[in-house]
């Protein structure tokens, strides 16, 4: 059995530092990828400026790539949306709500949209 508790044992100032060491480019998962496309010689663009910002574009066949982490995106979200603090509720619901828009609009100009997660 796992309890989830809304208790954070860092202050404000230090949960923002370490928050703010977490990067959203170039991470292990990122790598992983970049260096199959690379072996497998698939010629790609890494955090191509478009709609989303993807990690990983493939201009010729329109599709742009996300690699998600699965807390940060909303996987299970309904699930433990009762155990985090309201800051996480609405942080991840905002990214919910961007990631729909991003894809409504990468839809509209006719590209397609792959999540791994």
């Amino acid at each position: 059995m796992v309890i989830y508790l809304n208790m954070d044992i860092k202050t404000k100032e230090q949960r923002s530092f370490n928050m703010s060491k977490i990067k959203s480019k170039i991470t292990k998962p990122e790598i992983i990828m970049f260096r199959l496309l690379l072996q497998k010689r698939i010629k790609f663009l890494k955090h191509h400026k478009m709609s989303g910002n993807p990690d990983i574009v493939f201009p010729k066949s329109k599709t742009a790539v996300f690699i998600n982490g699965e807390f940060w995106h909303g996987k299970d979200f309904l699930t433990i949306k009762n155990t985090i603090s309201e800051f996480w509720i609405n942080k991840i619901g905002r990214n919910i709500q961007r990631d729909r828009f991003v894809q409504k609009k990468l839809r509209k100009d006719e590209w397609q949209k792959s999540d791994i997660k």
